[in-house]
């Protein structure tokens, strides 16, 4: 392969800072999709900020400009409800998940991180029965300061119209 098609050009030392957000990026969902999936659910609030905002929709509804969502959340305090509600209140059959994640694709605006990440998701029942879930993107704003990387905003945006009465645990 020729150099010039191998190798792509940065300013001096841009190459590391785009490693460490790419890396602070795939970290964060990686540590979010992971209490997910280990049912570590008191966890999730704490990788947003404190007015972070949490929404679940469908390719379709913004397709078409729908602004309502399936689940929308507007604070860290709502999202902790949300798992209160979930291990106190709601009454649905055992289960889990199990995340894969693609590579972020991210650009840095605003003094922010937008990221869009694919990912699919397996619902393992009590039973035992696996199946695949959900597939789709999650679209985030990232906040990287002193306090470490935190979701400003995640939307999460399935595939398919078509939404299992099941969900419970947060995607």
């Amino acid at each position: 392969m020729p150099a010039e098609l191998g190798k792509i050009e940065l300013a001096p030392g841009r190459d590391l800072v785009m490693l460490e957000r790419q890396f602070a990026v795939q970290d964060l969902n990686a540590r979010y999709a992971e209490a997910i999936d280990d049912d570590r659910l008191e966890e999730w609030p704490e990788f947003f900020r404190p007015d972070g905002r949490y929404h679940i929709t469908t390719a379709e509804n913004l397709a078409q400009g729908f602004p309502i969502g399936i689940v929308s959340a507007t604070s860290r305090a709502m999202l902790r409800d949300r798992i209160k509600a979930l291990r106190q209140a709601n009454v649905y059959e055992a289960q889990r998940y199990r995340h894969v994640l693609g590579t972020p694709r991210i650009v840095a605006r605003n003094g922010e991180l937008e990221a869009r990440t694919s990912f699919m998701v397996a619902r393992i029942m009590h039973t035992g029965e696996t199946m695949l879930f959900a597939t789709g993107c999650y679209e985030d704003r990232i906040v990287l300061d002193d306090a470490g990387a935190h979701f400003a905003e995640k939307t999460v945006i399935l595939d398919s119209r078509v939404i299992d009465t099941l969900l419970a645990i947060p995607l």
